[in-house]
């Protein structure tokens, strides 16, 4: 599974603590063996985010996703719940 970064989102990661850097590559990893991995809490987002997606890199912490039709992911955003508004 390819994985494509925003600019937007690589701003957003460099501002990130070490600690949720390293929660972020683990979390990372269980996407590329199984996107929809119960830990991940995957789900698809509606109103003004809908056809994006979001999964979770802890309690506070979510990425804001898409699929590409051809199967690439690409994220958008990394934040709290904030990142929905």
């Amino acid at each position: 599974m390819k994985i494509d970064y925003s600019q937007h989102f690589i701003r957003d990661y460099k501002k990130l603590s070490l600690d949720l850097k390293i929660r972020f590559e683990f979390a990372e990893r269980i996407l590329k063996l199984d996107i929809f991995d119960s830990r991940l809490k995957t789900h698809k987002l509606n109103g003004k985010l809908d056809g994006l997606w979001s999964f979770s890199v802890d309690r506070r912490y979510r990425i804001i996703f898409e699929f590409d039709k051809k199967g690439l992911i690409r994220f958008h955003a990394i934040g709290s719940h904030d990142i929905y508004r």
